[in-house]
């Protein structure tokens, strides 16, 4: 079984948060409402090393105060209603992470951290030889195990999703939660009873049917003017509910949208309209299961490819839909994703920060 270590942050700062929260779900309860517990993972075990960087010392700052681009992130998620953070990271780089990050999150939020590292195994298993690439964001995920027992959602430490991808996946969450309480009081009610024992009957070959979501975000809000990009072109039911992702690599911006290089170099548009994923998924706890499971057969099937192969969420979740034992709904997204996929892009998300600060989306300084 995978271990993720589990920390906690015991500040002061942190239990008048908590206090803060208390009070809030006191309040909420009076009402007739109660405020579910929803956590955000943060995928940072590789934060700062783009462009040959030097780890999370090193990591770009975008905002007039410092800011980076996770800051930005966690604020979109606090006023979404999360309540939880969990930053996946490396025990290499805790230190310095705690330092730069994650301290001053926790003052906000309440935090814990899971640790993504190569040799952490199940039992049985070990690194092939020479390999060093990490096994991917499934086992990311995996690694949150031990400390995320709640609906959350999946996001990169280095992409800026926007307010309303986060209120949405949120509020699927939140509803992920009201349906997993009405299906178990179901469940209870249809039990079968044993004539002879009294004992309830369990169909063991059952599989489980997720209902998972992935904030979409519009084709040409997503591309780089200084190079190609690779997106999930997503393809949707008459419902909104995900039938198929195309990982299309290559991807332009042209003066009509945008387009990729078919093999006798000619260009072949692309609908810019269309939803694409970011990596930004709203996940059940009961998706840890799958992802343990799977994670074995992956180990398993290992082969000549055991010094690259990835355990990748968009594979777990194509697999699961051509299983049918998922299904995925797609949260359509009106803002502008940015990330820094080329260093030539840095000026831009700057300037994109700024116009959103003038524009009173967020505070001139975030926390």
């Amino acid at each position: 079984m995978i271990r993720a270590t589990k920390e906690f942050e015991g500040t002061e700062n942190t239990q008048n948060t908590q206090n803060t929260q208390n009070t809030q779900n006191t309040q909420l309860r009076e009402k007739g409402t109660v405020m579910k517990d929803t956590t955000l993972v943060i995928m940072a075990a590789g934060i700062g090393s783009r462009f040959g960087g030097g780890g999370v010392k090193q990591l770009t700052s975008f905002g007039p105060h410092g800011e980076i681009i996770m800051d930005y992130s966690i604020y979109d998620a606090i006023e979404a209603g999360f309540n939880k953070i969990v930053f996946v990271i490396r025990h290499s780089m805790e230190k310095d992470f705690r330092e730069i990050i994650g301290d001053r999150i926790a003052k906000k939020i309440h935090v814990e951290y899971a640790f993504q590292e190569l040799e952490d195994l199940p039992a049985g298993y070990m690194v092939p030889k020479g390999r060093t690439k990490p096994w991917g964001t499934g086992q990311a995920i995996l690694s949150c195990r031990e400390v995320v027992h709640e609906p959350f959602a999946v996001t990169n430490a280095d992409d800026y999703y926007g307010k309303d991808a986060f209120r949405k996946v949120h509020q699927f969450l939140v509803e992920a939660a009201d349906r997993k309480i009405a299906d178990d009081h179901q469940d209870k009610e249809n039990v079968t009873v044993n004539a002879v024992g009294n004992l309830p009957l369990t169909d063991i070959s059952k599989q489980a049917h997720y209902q998972f979501c992935m904030a979409g975000f519009v084709l040409k809000n997503t591309l780089s003017d200084h190079g190609g990009v690779t997106r999930g072109i997503c393809r949707l039911n008459e419902e909104g509910v995900l039938s198929e992702i195309l990982e299309t690599k290559d991807i332009i911006k042209t003066k009509d949208g945008a387009a990729v290089y078919s093999a006798n170099a000619s260009l072949i548009s692309l609908n810019p309209e269309s939803l694409v994923s970011m990596n930004f998924w709203g996940f059940t706890p009961d998706f840890m299961d799958e992802l343990e499971s799977g994670f074995l057969h992956f180990l398993d099937d290992l082969d000549e490819n055991a010094l690259k192969a990835e355990y990748l969420l968009p594979t777990i979740a194509d697999r699961l839909l051509k299983e049918k034992r998922v299904d995925i709904s797609v949260l359509p997204s009106s803002d502008k994703w940015f990330g820094v996929t080329f260093r030539e892009d840095v000026p831009f998300v700057r300037q994109s920060i700024l116009e959103l600060i003038k524009a009173g989306l967020y505070p001139e300084r975030l926390f």
